[in-house]
């Protein structure tokens, strides 16, 4: 487990050596303990220097730079190390007692540059210990000797009285004062543990405060590794699938997971079935102790107390699990509310739905607004399992008292930070899978919908097209934004695999967009039937194909869903020598109607757009076809783009993102009373009016 293994200071690539100038140094030091996450998970902990600098009229000042808020240690800059000056916030330890509120905004006041990070919840504690530099973490391995029945029994063989502890108390002004009080008192000595919540190390430079922290850490791995039982959970044989068999299993409950967790919002479900993962759910007492709760307040900001966890009698048994957990989150749900109703004065209720989901013998999904929080409230449990391994080896792990838990997630603070948060783009919270994304129409839909904040599966036979239109979506919208699939849309088993494979990945799909198609010239008398079969495969059973399988998981998911077909205008004005591409795509509009007809009663919305023309990066247009539609339409192939253009009322260009705009309309809540439409982009193609 993490939280036994010895590690020395993880390299950080591109890191520049330590700087004389302290808040360089800071910034060095820092990024190297961030870039370990069995110290500092991704956002937690926090690091100070104190420092002389000049304010605005060139005078003296004595300044404390401390991590800000949001900030990430591991990517660390100058700029992320909010400034506050000392002389304004040293006297506040002579204070009885400050309220978060007051306390917040006074350091509002005391900073340097009002325009900086809003300064961490605990710079008073930075400002409040004498030494010029302070490093505060949540490690694994000190967690592990806390979060113990007798924590302080398991520190004295440890450390001795070479550590200082201080019982839990959530951040703010008085736990700040506790642990400036401690260390005044013993200033010899090498440490100081916050129960239930983490280690503080000091000294005269970030680069002293850091190697304090490591040799601490080591001590306390050195400890479980020496003491503790390296076999803690041992899964039950009965619940053991072969890996292919559990991911099959996954991927089928995974849209009931989600599916379920979407009550009041829609939410993005991760899944992982990591060999620790798999050891601790498939143990007893892997269960008990997940009931016991968090490995600290930070912790049950993203996870929330405690997981939810299924019973699972037999592995294989898909609907049987699906039943258990819907059960499980009826329980889940009522306790959260119990819990509140308990603890709670005049609070908002938080939504009453798990974050982290455990599985017996499957394996364990996290949820969050997008894949990033999703993938945090991940890691944070990953580290939980460590973290229990490390207390349940050498004691039995517990957790912070009910009480002081509900006070760390109903924190007035964090309350307020969620008032904060902008607004969310159209289609956030939703994933799109969308066909034939590797080029043209397909492409500009998948970038289009991932610039509305939507999580794309974008699949295509040219898996490297797909692949090329996911690197350009990371780019734009961050990792994780979007996932490549290879796609044949005429074979079943592609299409339920990419379907699979978008479950494994989000949790399910939201949006599909049938787009994928060919386009294939020659009038009747010369149409080989090659072709002609060809043509129906791709535009009819194709989409036929991906509309059962989104039809079967939509309903599977009970969220509703929106299907657009990617059709044609010759659906409406069929065009000479397009036989069968005209035949095919208006059996695959008539597909559309008929699946309008039968979604509506599980809430899917089906549609159409009709585009004209698109060129671009589009491969319908080969050479080959714009040789017989300049043949068929009498001019010169050089002007096949000019001639399309010419004749629409309009006098435009039809463009891939014109389609992806309509696409976008139809697939989001701004069409959600319409289904069975079908919308032209063609710049206006009287023929092809719908009637």
């Amino acid at each position: 487990m993490s939280s036994v293994q010895a590690s020395a200071a993880v390299p950080v690539p591109g890191l520049a050596s330590p700087s004389a100038d302290p808040l360089d140094a800071l910034v060095h030091w820092s990024r190297l303990l961030g870039a370990d996450p069995s110290l500092v998970l991704r956002g937690g902990g926090n690091t100070s220097v104190k420092t002389d600098e000049a304010d605005v009229a060139g005078r003296p000042v004595r300044v404390l730079r401390v991590k800000g808020s949001g900030s990430d240690l591991r990517t660390a800059k100058r700029a992320d190390f909010s400034g506050v000056r000392m002389d304004d916030v040293l006297p506040l330890f002579e204070r009885a007692e400050m309220s978060d509120e007051e306390m917040v905004a006074y350091l509002a006041r005391c900073l340097t540059d009002p325009g900086a990070p809003r300064s961490s919840i605990e710079t008073l504690l930075h400002a409040f210990i004498p030494d010029g530099s302070v490093f505060h973490s949540h490690a694994d391995a000190l967690l592990s000797l806390i979060n113990t029945r007798d924590p302080h029994a398991v520190l004295d063989e440890v450390f001795g009285e070479a550590v200082l502890r201080v019982p839990y108390r959530r951040p703010g002004f008085l736990l700040s004062r506790e642990v400036g009080e401690a260390v005044r008192a013993a200033p010899e000595a090498r440490g100081l543990v916050l129960l239930n919540h983490g280690l503080v190390t000091w000294g005269a430079t970030p680069e002293e405060a850091y190697e304090r922290h490591l040799a601490l850490v080591a001590e306390a791995r050195e400890y479980l590794a020496r003491e503790g039982n390296p076999r803690v959970f041992v899964s039950d044989p009965r619940l053991r699938l072969d890996p292919r068999a559990r991911r099959k299993v996954a991927a089928a409950l995974a849209p009931v997971i989600r599916g379920a967790l979407s009550g009041e919002r829609r939410v993005i479900a991760r899944y992982t079935d990591a060999p620790e993962v798999l050891e601790f759910v498939g143990s007893e007492h892997g269960r008990r102790a997940s009931a016991a709760g968090a490995a600290t307040p930070d912790h049950i900001l993203t996870t929330k107390i405690h997981p939810l966890w299924t019973e699972v009698h037999d592995p294989a048994d898909v609907e049987g699990i699906a039943a258990a957990f819907r059960v499980a989150l009826e329980r889940w749900s009522a306790d959260y509310r119990a819990y509140v109703e308990r603890w709670r004065t005049d609070e908002p209720e938080l939504e009453a739905a798990p974050r982290v989901v455990l599985v017996p013998g499957i394996g364990m999904w996290t949820v969050g607004r997008d894949p990033k929080a999703a993938d945090l409230a991940r890691d944070i449990y990953l580290h939980t399992i460590g973290i229990i391994a490390g207390a349940e080896s050498i004691s039995e792990y517990r957790s912070l008292p009910e009480e002081e838990g509900f006070r760390a997630e109903y924190w007035p603070l964090e309350l307020y930070k969620l008032t904060l948060a902008p607004p969310e783009r159209e289609l956030a919270r939703r994933v799109v899978l969308v066909t034939g994304a590797a080029s043209g129409i397909g492409r500009a839909v998948a970038l289009r919908l991932a610039a509305a904040g939507a999580q794309v599966v974008a699949t295509d036979r040219d898996l490297a097209g797909a692949e090329a239109t996911g690197v350009l979506i990371h780019a734009a919208q961050g990792e994780g934004s979007a996932l490549a699939c290879p796609l044949d849309v005429t074979r079943a088993e592609e299409v339920e695999g990419a379907v699979e494979a978008a479950c494994l990945e989000y949790g399910g799909v939201d949006v599909v967009v049938s787009n994928a198609g060919i386009a294939h010239c020659a009038p009747i008398e010369e149409l080989e039937l090659e072709d002609w079969e060809r043509s129906l495969a791709v535009n009819a059973t194709g989409h036929f194909l991906v509309t059962r399988a989104a039809l079967r998981l939509f309903r599977r998911q009970g969220t509703g869903g929106s299907l657009v077909f990617v059709a044609t205008k010759n659906v409406t004005a069929p065009g000479r020598d397009f036989g069968a591409y005209s035949a095919s795509k208006a059996a695959e509009a008539q597909l559309a109607r008929v699946a309008a007809l039968e979604g509506g009663e599980i809430g899917v919305r089906v549609n159409m757009v009709n585009p004209d023309a698109v060129f671009g990066d589009s491969r319908l247009w080969s050479p080959e076809i714009r040789e017989r539609r300049a043949r068929a339409h009498g001019i010169d192939p050089e002007r096949v783009e000019d001639f399309y253009r010419t004749r629409n009322l309009l006098g435009v260009e039809v463009r891939g993102e014109d389609v992806a705009e309509a696409v976008l309309f139809l697939a989001g809540d701004r069409s959600s009373r319409t289904t069975g439409c079908m919308i032209p982009v063609d710049g206006g193609v009287k023929e092809a009016f719908p009637r």
